[in-house]
């Protein structure tokens, strides 16, 4: 059976290969063109963007529902898996708790892009309205970047304690930062049973703070009174979604972090048949409340749900809605049912699929209803009455993107993919065949 140092020897985290550098750069790059843009926009004002009297959030409040959604499998379902201590989730949590820390904190700074005046974000503050949505997703973001931080450190402590002795005498730096950041940990029942109540503290809180936070920004379109917003199913409705895109997320980076580590051994085809099982019933339970949300409307709409529902359905926004629909949701459940689509290399493609349909769905969420007013659009320029955005919203967008993923990169390069002292517990608990081979 390995021991620690067995197991440190593959689940410590590794310098950057060629390539590991190559795909930073190309963040890098990503990102400094965001900043350069975004610096644009602000001396120019918002007229860079195609965002106008109607088409008032565009792709950036889709792109902020999108890290929304995405954040929430990873603190909440791994919440849950915690509190009823499954034993599959073990090579998987800390990968999901990196997503939803770098997702939501992206969420955070997606909103700071759409204002055109950033300098008086302290006014949300100071004149906040309880009454408001608003108000409460400014309080409920900063919280549950609060909790999936501590969601993700607290089981991080004996790995710390681990790599701070691991790399003593290697990297006398980063043996110190492991150190510091260990807080002391001695592996003594006192600090264990302090821990244990610490991460089952905050699984437990962030549960019900993750659906309120989901249901918040439901509640943000269907409090506006908008064709295709004015519904009460919108909570469950993105509560559900949230569920797909986080799951397709994870799959997609579990993927690609086991191919470069070199992880086999320990996240396997086991584990993604747990995945692709799990992502079934959330596509499943999505479907359901797309059906719910455009299929029985056409038979009680009105005149301007009618127009709304065939510009979705048939008209200039129907490729992307079947888009979403098939790519996303329904090709994702087809592959995945046979056990052939269960393995890493179909479920990597599944992930994709997913995660584009996801972020696309966002934006048929948000940009069609804004462009389906009540009362018909006239008397106003002609740039107002469509919208796609522009190059500078394109650019900001995909420097977004690429932040939450040069976050999940540094983590994964600083921190154990594999939580090692949970492994090496778990291997002594439940040794396997090959765990007891000498």
């Amino acid at each position: 059976m390995k021991n620690h140092q067995g197991l440190l020897e593959d689940l410590a985290p590794r310098k950057f290969g060629k390539r590991g550098k190559i795909w930073t750069g190309i963040l890098l790059i990503f990102i400094a063109a965001g900043i350069v843009a975004y610096i644009d926009q602000l001396i120019k004002g918002q007229v860079v963007t195609n965002m106008r009297d109607y088409a008032l959030w565009g792709i950036y409040i889709s792109n902020f529902v999108f890290f929304v959604a995405t954040s929430f499998v990873g603190s909440v379902t791994v919440a849950v898996l915690r509190l009823t201590k499954n034993k599959w989730r073990t090579p998987l949590v800390r990968i999901a708790e990196i997503i939803s820390l770098a997702s939501i904190i992206m969420a955070g700074i997606t909103i700071v892009l759409d204002m055109a005046r950033p300098d008086r974000l302290l006014n949300l503050f100071l004149y906040a309205r309880l009454q408001s949505p608003i108000t409460w997703d400014v309080i409920i973001i900063p919280t549950y970047i609060a909790l999936s931080f501590l969601l993700l450190y607290f089981p991080l402590l004996p790995d710390f304690a681990l790599l701070k002795n691991y790399h003593k005498g290697k990297n006398s730096t980063l043996s110190k930062w492991y150190g510091r950041l260990s807080l002391k940990w001695t592996g003594s029942k006192a600090q264990k049973a302090l821990q244990e109540k610490s991460i089952r503290l905050v699984a437990f809180i962030i549960i019900p703070v993750g659906i309120l936070l989901q249901t918040i920004d439901a509640w943000l379109f269907s409090t506006t009174y908008r064709v295709g917003w004015d519904s009460t199913n919108m909570g469950a409705y993105f509560i559900s979604g949230a569920f797909v895109a986080g799951l397709g997320a994870l799959i997609t980076v579990v993927c690609i972090v086991r191919k470069v580590r070199k992880l086999e051994s320990y996240i396997t085809e086991y584990h993604f048949d747990k995945l692709a099982k799990f992502l079934v019933l959330a596509c499943l339970t999505y479907l359901y409340f797309n059906v719910n949300e455009y299929l029985i409307p056409i038979f009680t709409a009105t005149v301007e749900e009618e127009i709304h529902l065939n510009a979705l359905v048939f008209g200039e926004y129907s490729l992307l809605f079947w888009f979403s629909q098939i790519v996303g949701l329904i090709l994702p459940i087809i592959i995945l049912i046979f056990e052939a689509g269960r393995r890493p290399g179909p479920m990597l493609v599944v992930g994709f699929m997913v995660v584009i349909g996801s972020w696309w769905k966002r934006y048929i969420i948000v940009t069609p209803t804004l462009l389906s007013p009540f009362l018909p659009i006239e008397g106003v320029p002609e740039s107002w009455q469509s919208y796609f955005p522009s190059l500078h919203e394109w650019i900001i967008t995909v420097a977004t993107l690429a932040m939450a993923l040069l976050i999940i990169t540094l983590l994964i390069r600083y921190l154990p993919a594999v939580p090692i002292q949970r492994t090496a517990d778990e291997k002594v608990m439940y040794p396997t065949e090959k765990d007891l081979e000498p």
